[in-house]
């Protein structure tokens, strides 16, 4: 679902030393299922404090993750495959990701289009804002895929929060198209979805994961088609990380957090809200940054972004190389929540609340001009 603040900063320095390089030059995702585990060591602590440790998180199990992950990478290392060609290829995606934002005649939220929907206004409201393109890219030794990666911006989750744990529709679909392309290995990552999901085209039904997953499949495998390949040089890969301060919403007040994780009258999920709120202000307080970075392959760039953050941002970084192809990986350190445009801060709804986004309005600008930086 997410990894944020010491538990971002645990995975990175992990898979560094596996690999033999520094934190700077790892980029770790998650895809965001809302039935999925978290990993945050940051507001563990402080829940800890007040006597909740241990209700949120597995420590344990993420440490061990974490270190199977590792050892993973240093395998990895020791077994490289030379890549000689690259692909490229991209499809639309039919009737799955819809903005979840729909505004009313006075510019504001009137409608919040969730994942799942029973609302007939928000199923007939227009999809939105949305990047309908599901991008692939895929390493190849000559004629022999190694790997494909592919990006599409959506929440990905049909039916949640019934305890189990899921790869959802996205996952489906990789898996499918895993075993169809005979085993090589297909890493999917989400794109900028903040505010985007498949609301309007599901109604939460368990019937409606395999229709969802099959369409992202459809995507996935057109995509492939679609691949153009050329050959590839070290010459032509580079790579860019700029460290990033983002301001900390003025909601952000720590002795107001710190009296409601201590007062008798709150609930356990109030506590568990104030403890993330408050580990991202202590964390930007200290002077802890997160990254945004990019890796150049020939003209093909693969953008990685932090949070939970709006298409707007794809959508933009898209437009700064107009002739090259930009992909978009987000849901890196996910600790501030929510990043929604400068503008979405007055429009009201969920995404930019104070339970949701605990970042300044301002943090737009600083991170289109981080965005330009490392597409430059």
């Amino acid at each position: 679902l997410g990894i944020a603040n010491e538990g971002m900063q645990r995975w990175k320095e992990a898979l560094a030393r596996a690999a033999g390089t520094t934190t700077d030059r790892v980029s770790v995702h998650a895809v965001h299922q809302h039935d999925g585990l978290r990993c945050d060591f940051t507001v563990e602590k402080i829940l800890a404090e007040y006597g909740l440790g241990g209700t949120k998180y597995d420590t344990v199990y993420l440490v061990n993750k974490i270190n199977e992950t590792a050892e993973a990478v240093k395998q990895a290392m020791a077994n490289a495959r030379e890549v000689t060609h690259l692909g490229f290829g991209q499809a639309e995606v039919e009737k799955v990701a819809s903005n979840r934002r729909i505004l009313g005649e006075d510019g504001k939220v009137r409608i919040i289009r969730w994942s799942k929907s029973s609302d007939p206004e928000a199923i007939a409201a227009p999809e939105g804002l949305i990047d309908p393109w599901l991008k692939s890219v895929s390493f190849w030794q000559e004629e022999e895929p190694l790997a494909v990666m592919t990006y599409y911006a959506v929440h990905p989750q049909s039916y949640y929060g019934q305890g189990d744990v899921t790869c959802e529709f996205v996952g489906i679909a990789r898996n499918q198209r895993q075993a169809a392309l005979g085993g090589v290995p297909h890493i999917h990552f989400n794109g900028a979805g903040g505010n985007i999901a498949a609301g309007k085209y599901n109604d939460g039904s368990p019937e409606r994961r395999p229709v969802l997953a099959e369409r992202m499949e459809v995507g996935m495998r057109k995509a492939w088609e679609n691949t153009q390949k050329r050959e590839i040089s070290p010459s032509e890969l580079q790579w860019k990380s700029i460290p990033v301060a983002l301001p900390p919403g003025k909601h952000l007040v720590e002795p107001e957090l710190r009296e409601i994780l201590e007062a008798d009258t709150t609930t356990a999920n109030q506590k568990f809200v104030a403890a993330k709120h408050l580990a991202w202000l202590q964390r930007m307080q200290q002077g802890h940054q997160i990254r945004v970075s990019s890796l150049k392959m020939g003209d093909v760039w693969m953008l990685n972004l932090p949070g939970e953050i709006f298409v707007e941002y794809q959508l933009a970084a898209q437009k700064m190389r107009p002739d090259d192809q930009v992909v978009t990986a987000a849901y890196e350190e996910y600790g501030m929540g929510y990043i929604g445009t400068e503008k979405a801060y007055t429009q009201g709804g969920y995404e930019t609340s104070e339970r949701a986004s605990r970042v300044a309005p301002e943090s737009e600008k600083i991170l289109m001009q981080a965005i330009q930086e490392v597409l430059n």
